[in-house]
């Protein structure tokens, strides 16, 4: 895979291409791998060939990948216009609500049925799920489903124009946040300093909603690698990752792997 190659297209062809329905709705999602369930998000604009890299190495920690396409062109990095488009689309979506500070959305329904199917056909402790970029704020969605025991928020960046907003109904809320007590769990984030669809604002209302159950990491803005199109520092583990050792989005890929293998292998 060239670097930030715009004609490349990644195959996807080492999944397994299910199209999946459940609650009346059928989605395509890509599967690969063995041992407990991952549910991995991809950012905007889609399961780009990073998005596709980061869910390789899920698999690779020995873990079974369900990549949902969302949104999107499956495999390709598309350019600024197409990406635009894609956003457009996705904020008018109705089952992405995009604007809204204290509502959850309705995807995440879907995403917790899709969970709950992962753990029966994979076993393990639990299922893990990561949200990235406009799916952030899923991950912990999510664990309104029982069997989500690892989730992972890197950028989250919803709502798109209340930087401090959480993306998720109260209630919700505070049923996630009894049920981290109750079970001992932790929700881990991630997002880069100067990063401006995840402002430090997020992070803060995070950590004050859910205290020491939310852990949160700020890469330095020079962690980022310098030759992804988007110039803003953002996508952690994914555009902006630098895939050689001792780098700080390279330590923070295997403390996520490394999360994922404790809180679900048995």
């Amino acid at each position: 895979m060239a670097d930030f190659d715009r004609d490349y297209r990644d195959p996807l062809a080492d999944f397994d291409k299910r199209e999946v329905t459940l609650l009346g709705q059928t989605k395509r999602v890509y599967v690969s791998g063995s041992g407990p369930a991952v549910i991995v998000m991809s950012e905007m604009p889609g399961i780009s060939p990073y998005v596709a890299r980061f869910a390789r190495w899920v698999r690779d920690a020995g873990l079974t990948v369900y990549m949902p396409s969302l949104f999107g062109d499956d495999g390709v990095l598309p350019g600024n216009g197409k990406t635009m488009a894609i956003l457009a689309r996705a904020c008018i979506s109705r089952e992405f609500r995009a604007f809204a500070s204290n509502a959850s959305s309705p995807v995440t329904q879907w995403l917790r049925a899709l969970a709950a199917q992962a753990h029966a056909e994979c076993g393990g402790k639990g299922v893990g799920a990561i949200g990235m970029c406009f799916t952030g704020n899923f991950a912990l969605s999510m664990m309104l489903e029982k069997s989500v025991i690892a989730p992972v928020m890197s950028q989250p960046s919803l709502p798109m124009h209340n930087p401090s907003g959480l993306a998720i109904d109260p209630d919700e809320l505070a049923q996630v946040k009894a049920r981290m007590e109750a079970e001992d769990l932790t929700v881990l984030a991630y997002r880069f300093e100067g990063d401006s669809f995840c402002k430090a604002e997020r992070f803060a209302a995070y950590s004050e909603a859910l205290g020491d159950r939310f852990i949160g990491t700020v890469l330095p803005d020079s962690a980022a690698n310098p030759d992804a199109p988007l110039k803003t520092p953002h996508s952690v583990v994914t555009l902006h990752l630098i895939d050689e050792a001792d780098q700080p989005t390279v330590q923070a890929r295997d403390e996520i792997l490394a999360f994922f293998r404790a809180r679900l292998i048995a």
